[in-house]
């Protein structure tokens, strides 16, 4: 389900922020999938029905778990793979069955798919070599690529001869090296160690705001695709289940499915007792205390199961007249940075709790005590 935009709260009612500004919004359309559905078995479309515009500029990740559709989606953009069912438009014109090589469009997988034989310098100018393209005009293109990819003084080198990081920049300079209008990237990212991979982040969208491309990003990792993206789709059984800038995602996911995807999510059952205007409040099957917060899904009625999410970030130790539960501390663990709690309600509810430490203005809770947990209306969301 894509998600609908939310009208805001009123101010009397409670302080919201706003939706995370779009940089992009009135950049042209560059590709569009029309009712795409692809399937390899013919028993079930690993991309079912898929619907999506992709913005001249912009970096947009292609978000899900494994078997979700975005790498098979990504394959049909690059040619790689035709689909089964609809169109997919690029300026307007349909490119479904146009070969990859005739797609402007450089390719980076997680395997990097280097020559062994070829030097660093070799393996960027293949592309070139294979267009035929001139040997002065492919030297100045190499030396360029190579410096975007802060890979001057390896021209001469063997892949055999380069850490992970440095093959990774390789194949990201050959990818660009023609000048290709979109990168298309599936999870280059995965081989390489939890530091280079954060520091290899910051560089591509570096890249991008230099070269100001569109770049599609395929990945698993949410927290790649928050660092760098303009928007994110996140894939689910081979449909989007929101797309939306990061910002917006994490703080209003459409359904319980992005909200446990994208971090932890506390959800807390209960029954809806009304729902109008983008809002619900819903009454805790745990304790009978009511909560008012955004509610994007219109088909809920009076009655119906749902949800109230809250981020664990966004509970706080209770005080004054706010909505609030009961629970008792479970187990208090130290991240460093940031404390947690684990808690469980009267009915059997776990939930979870973080805080920076300091910050509570009173002695931190320890295991076996009972505590009153706020619920900002303002930071929770109703779901289905």
């Amino acid at each position: 389900m894509i998600a609908q935009d939310l009208r805001p709260l009123p101010k009397a009612a409670m302080n919201t922020e706003p939706d995370a500004p779009d940089p992009l919004a009135d950049a042209p359309l560059l590709v569009r999938f029309e009712e795409v559905c692809k399937t390899y078995d013919e028993r079930a479309w690993v991309v079912d029905n898929l619907h999506l515009d992709i913005r001249q500029g912009e970096f947009l990740s292609l978000l899900g778990p494994s078997g979700s559709g975005k790498t098979t989606t990504l394959m049909m953009l690059a040619g790689f793979d035709a689909p089964d069912r609809g169109r997919i438009l690029m300026d307007g014109a349909d490119i479904s069955r146009l070969p990859a090589y005739r797609r402007d469009m450089g390719v980076v997988f997680q395997s990097y798919a280097l020559f062994p034989h070829m030097s660093v310098a070799q393996n960027v100018a293949f592309p070139l070599n294979l267009r035929k393209v001139g040997a002065a005009e492919t030297r100045e293109r190499v030396r360029e690529a190579l410096a975007l990819a802060r890979l001057e003084g390896f021209e001469d080198r063997q892949p055999g001869q380069l850490s992970g990081g440095q093959q990774q920049r390789v194949a990201l300079a050959r990818a660009l090296v023609y000048r290709p209008r979109m990168l298309l990237m599936d999870e280059p990212l995965g081989a390489l160690d939890k530091a280079l991979r954060e520091h290899m982040q910051l560089e591509l969208k570096a890249i991008h705001k230099q070269l100001g491309i569109t770049f599609i990003y395929v990945t698993h990792d949410q927290d790649e695709a928050m660092t760098m993206s303009d928007r994110v789709a996140v894939f689910n059984e081979g449909r989007i289940a929101q797309i939306a800038a990061p910002q917006t995602l994490y703080n209003r996911p459409a359904t319980r499915f992005v909200a446990n995807f994208l971090g932890e999510t506390n959800l807390l059952e209960g029954r809806v007792v009304n729902n109008a205007d983008g809002f619900a409040t819903l009454r805790l099957d745990e304790d009978g205390s009511l909560h008012h917060a955004r509610c994007a899904d219109t088909r809920l009625t009076v009655g119906d199961s749902a949800a109230l999410a809250i981020r664990p970030e966004n509970l706080r130790l209770a005080s004054g007249d706010e909505p609030a539960v009961a629970a008792r501390v479970i187990d208090s663990i130290f991240h460093g940075a940031h404390c947690r709690l684990r808690l469980h309600m009267a009915g059997g509810s776990e939930l979870s709790m973080t805080y920076n430490p300091g910050s509570l203005g009173r002695p931190a809770p320890l295991p076996g005590e009972a505590v009153t947990l706020g619920v900002p209306p303002q930071l929770a969301m109703i779901l289905r």
